[in-house]
């Protein structure tokens, strides 16, 4: 519940006697009966939106014939209200910067006995996502320049350098700039030292078989680690011994984007596709699940951030054609954002047709939860197996309706066979390595149970919002979970100025390696 916003007094209305019930009796005798204290209850608790009219409605249940009624004001932003002395009532919530709890008593007097209260509360909840909160979102720089990510022999401002809110044709957008170079200064940890050696391929994949970063030391973003990186760029421009061999290092990006800011639904299939699908409040670009990369003729899509594991950087990225992007969580953001699972996480970007991406936590300590799963290859009896146990021998006819049942397909790797990833790295292909091998649950969308396009909106004030997901792994570490960020479609229509596209089908290929 939201901390009171304490006032010094209370807001006392007029009152007025009011006729509950009268009774004459026709008899000559009568009795003295003892006089009760009215029953008072001044309603449910609320939670309502600022500007929301919000009604109170409470009761009275008494044996006199009249009795004084007066609603009052105990904490919060001082509210009018349209009768204050009867027990229906309303008023308007306030506008407020922060949500905020109302306090209201509901004082019945009888005249006879000792008045009575009860209280009630609405919270007030602030709509997050207004013009200027989520222009705020954006993490803008002017001053300070990448040590390691250079543009001729000046370091690439880091971060967003513009973020404002401009009309076109009538509708309101956000208007970005940035370089696509974020600025991650990361301390190294003895975990992140581990697990760096123990890669498959450490002893090619660095200079002398280790890194050369020590636990406790600050690494910049682009500064050399020991790899054995690529030539692209990475000579030129510089991060090389940053990334693994591979991908290439980044460069400078003009990055112009717009977002709307009144998203609408869409009402037809829009597949997130390859390439950007949205920005990180940092200026990287979001890239969807996939690699572009399949084993079979468009059949068993491998997910990136499996297959390319071992590819990306301390931060949980790599480029393609120079674009820095992510393809799942970065703790490196997360930091920047102070999001620790302490509360709802903050908004870590957003998508191409305008929603925005909250982190991973729903609440304190509670992950949003992806609506998809992972198909049961364990018999052929079983809702998705295929006519052998553990083969990849059959596809879903609908990935979002399992009752549609499979058809037989190109036959893809048995499950836990081991496979070779465009960097060499050897991994076994167990159930969930591969886009087909994920349904679609269609389990309610409530709570932290987030929808087919990995988002949902729970009546918060946020609107309807996409999350990065993670799930715990069985041994208790966080890992992430498909499909990572959005989609795989799109809920909302991509405007014609977005930087995203709905996806043709057609395959864009992976980065290029050298």
């Amino acid at each position: 519940m939201s901390t009171f916003k304490s006032v010094s007094s209370l807001f006392t209305l007029s009152t007025l006697c009011v006729c509950l019930a009268a009774c004459n009796s026709d008899s000559d005798t009568s009795t003295d009966v003892a006089n009760s204290s009215p029953v008072v209850n001044a309603g449910v608790d609320q939670q309502v939106s600022s500007g929301d009219t919000v009604y109170l409605m409470g009761s009275v249940d008494d044996d006199d014939a009249y009795v004084s009624i007066l609603w009052s004001q105990q904490s919060g932003t001082e509210v009018t209200f349209s009768d204050g002395s009867s027990t229906a009532t309303q008023f308007i919530a306030p506008t407020l910067s922060d949500n905020e709890t109302l306090v209201f008593t509901l004082t019945v007097n009888d005249g006879v006995n000792a008045a009575v209260s009860d209280t009630v509360e609405v919270l007030v909840t602030v709509a997050q996502n207004n013009d200027s909160s989520l222009v705020s979102s954006w993490i803008i720089n002017n001053d300070t320049n990448s040590t390691y990510i250079q543009n001729s022999s000046t370091g690439v401002t880091e971060n967003v350098q513009l973020a404002e809110v401009v009309n076109i044709a009538d509708v309101d957008y956000m208007h970005i700039n940035a370089t696509g170079v974020p600025r991650y200064d990361v301390t190294m940890s003895e975990e992140q030292i581990d697990w760096l050696n123990n890669r498959p391929r450490a002893a090619t994949d660095f200079a002398n078989g280790v890194t050369s970063a020590q636990v406790g030391q600050m690494v910049l973003f682009g500064e050399d680690i020991g790899y054995n990186s690529s030539t692209e760029n990475c000579n030129d421009t510089g991060g090389a011994g940053y990334w693994p061999p591979g991908p290439g290092c980044p460069t400078e990006q003009a990055v112009d984007a717009y977002f709307t800011l009144e998203p609408t639904d869409n009402e037809d299939v829009c597949e997130t596709g390859l390439g950007t699908v949205g920005l990180m409040v940092n200026g990287t670009s979001i890239f969807n699940w996939g690699d572009g990369m399949s084993y079979g003729q468009n059949v068993w899509y491998t997910l990136a951030p499996i297959a390319e594991q071992y590819d990306v950087d301390v931060c949980g990225g790599h480029a393609a054609n120079g674009e820095y992007h992510h393809h799942f969580y970065t703790r490196c953001l997360a930091d920047m954002l102070n999001d620790d699972g302490s509360a709802h996480s903050p908004i870590y970007g957003f998508a191409a047709d305008g929603y925005p991406l909250y982190g991973p936590y729903e609440s304190k300590d509670e992950l949003a939860l992806s609506g998809w799963q992972i198909r049961d290859y364990g018999a052929p009896t079983s809702e998705a197996g295929c006519a052998t146990e553990g083969q990849r021998s059959c596809v879903l006819i609908d990935q979002y309706d399992i009752s549609q049942g499979v058809e037989s397909a190109e036959i893809g790797p048995a499950i836990g066979e081991l496979v070779t990833t465009l960097s060499g790295n050897r991994l076994a292909a167990d159930a969930g390595y591969y886009f087909e091998d994920y349904y679609y649950a269609q389990k309610a969308v409530a709570g932290a149970q987030l929808d087919e396009h990995n988002g949902h909106d729970t009546n918060d004030g946020k609107g309807y919002h996409y999350h990065i997901t993670l799930a715990l792994d069985n041994n208790g570490k966080l890992q992430p979970s498909f499909p990572y960020q959005i989609g795989p479609r799109f809920k909302g229509q991509l405007p014609d100025n977005s930087i995203g596209r709905c996806s043709t089908g057609d395959s864009m290929g992976p980065p290029p390696r050298s």
